[in-house]
């Protein structure tokens, strides 16, 4: 199998040679030391297309390029504290944001918020360049994100943005749809320049917290589930699978997201209550495929590569397919070794 046929078997749950794995996307701070580790000499762009080359990744994933006066990155496209510059790396979700005093839709209107046009700052020549890159058989993944619930958090500040949907509704809406029309239009620029050559997207929204979800499972079906159908919806009509990424324990919410048509849920945090990989099996199992598995908030920082490859087989076992091993968080920090991440990959791929 190569690696397309190995992803589209595991989201079927068909049997594989062996499991895909995906390595996720790398912290730019932690890259130096996978390069050393893989003796890749160069950096920036052309290093990390060799690293995705070197760890035996069936993915080759790819971020949407947007660059706009205020942001060089499409999760951080929104300048809710008018200050002209949006800080990908440290931006918070907790911090008021510009309509954090609006209590009604009139409110709203009087901030004069200027929302982007994704058109403007997305290059769709350098939207097809970036997945051109992807050697044949390799599954080209768009990193789409399209977060609106944490966007729409993040404009009122998180404390006032819940405190609308319980009494405001209308008002917590009426930005999430600004914000929904935004990730719809940048998404279809993004599909159409790289139609016929992208096979997959990750989509998603963090509600979990390491004991449960971080609002109601009712909160999710109001507020967070029709956004994710409508991108769902997007993405299958350009025959796109989608990968739908909430850190944290979402279990509670699970047969919400199967129903809004997910094809993978991203990842299995498996310290997180009720995530742990055989009951998800158990549970799930024959409705959905799983991407993650491999622990990185204890196991990949602190384990020797003989107890990654340890979890690897124990995760084989559980889930001979319809799992994408990959560590369980997708940005791989520095504080993980590099000789865990080869051990991942090392026995990720061996075809017993």
């Amino acid at each position: 199998m190569n690696s397309l046929e190995r992803f589209y078997a595991t989201v079927n749950r068909e049997p594989v040679d062996r499991p895909a794995a995906w390595l996720g996307m790398p912290d730019v701070f932690a890259r130096p030391a996978l390069y050393k580790h893989y003796g890749i000499e160069e950096e920036g762009e052309e290093g990390f297309h060799k690293l995705k080359l070197a760890v035996g990744d069936d993915f080759y994933a790819v971020e949407v390029p947007y660059q706009a006066p205020t942001a060089s990155a499409i999760y951080a496209a929104f300048d809710w504290y008018r200050d002209g510059n949006v800080d990908a790396e440290d931006r918070t979700l907790t911090t008021p944001g510009c309509f954090a005093d609006c209590e009604d839709e009139e409110d709203l209107e009087a901030v004069n918020f200027e929302w982007p046009d994704p058109a403007k700052y997305i290059d769709p020549e350098e939207c097809r360049r970036r997945v051109e890159m992807a050697p044949e058989g390799k599954v080209a993944l768009g990193m789409m994100w399209s977060a609106h619930f944490q966007d729409t958090c993040a404009a009122f500040g998180m404390e006032n943005a819940l405190m609308n949907m319980v009494a405001a509704p209308e008002v917590y809406e009426a930005v999430d749809a600004k914000i929904m029309e935004f990730y719809l239009k940048a998404n279809e620029i993004f599909y159409e320049a790289t139609k016929g050559r992208l096979n997959a997207v990750l989509i998603g929204n963090d509600m979990g917290s390491q004991r449960g979800l971080m609002l109601s499972p009712e909160m999710v079906r109001k507020f967070i589930i029709p956004g994710c159908k409508k991108l769902v919806e997007q993405a299958h009509s350009y025959g796109l699978k989608v990968i739908y990424h909430s850190c944290g324990s979402i279990a509670d919410v699970i047969p919400d997201l199967i129903e809004a048509g997910v094809d993978i849920i991203h990842p299995i945090q498996a310290l997180a209550a009720g995530m742990e990989p055989q009951g998800l099996k158990d549970k799930f199992g024959d409705k959905v495929a799983f991407c993650g598995g491999v622990d990185t908030q204890d196991l990949l920082v602190n384990g020797t590569p003989e107890q990654v490859q340890a979890k690897v087989k124990e995760l084989r076992t559980i889930f001979p397919t319809g799992l994408i091993l990959s560590p369980s968080h997708e940005a791989i920090l520095p504080d993980i070794p590099p000789a865990n991440i080869k051990a991942l990959f090392d026995e990720a791929t061996k075809i017993y």
